[in-house]
């Protein structure tokens, strides 16, 4: 069984991989930010299942603090960012 998990992991680092190369080449800032995204969301699968191939309790701690840094970041991202309430369409209205 943990022959099986470390391949799923294995796999899932290499999509994780490829996706990155895909994401990160691209110069949008949002873009960027999934990829932050998806190597927290893919590293934190990838290590929950090596956690669970060696048994080792402790790599459920670091899964879950790859999750928590990912949702931060976007979170702080997302707060970033300006606003694009009515306000913002009447000030580019008014550039125009």
């Amino acid at each position: 069984m943990a022959d099986l998990l470390t391949g799923a992991a294995l796999f899932i680092l290499v999509v994780t991989a490829l996706g990155l190369f895909k994401v990160l080449r691209s110069e949008i800032a949002a873009e960027r930010m999934m990829a932050v995204q998806l190597l927290g969301t893919g590293g934190a699968a990838a290590v929950l299942l090596l956690g669970a191939a060696s048994s080792s309790p402790a790599m459920t701690d670091v899964a879950l603090l790859l999750m928590l840094l990912a949702a931060v970041s976007c979170a702080a991202f997302a707060f970033g960012q300006p606003s694009l309430g009515p306000d913002a369409s009447e000030q580019a209205e008014d550039e125009a």
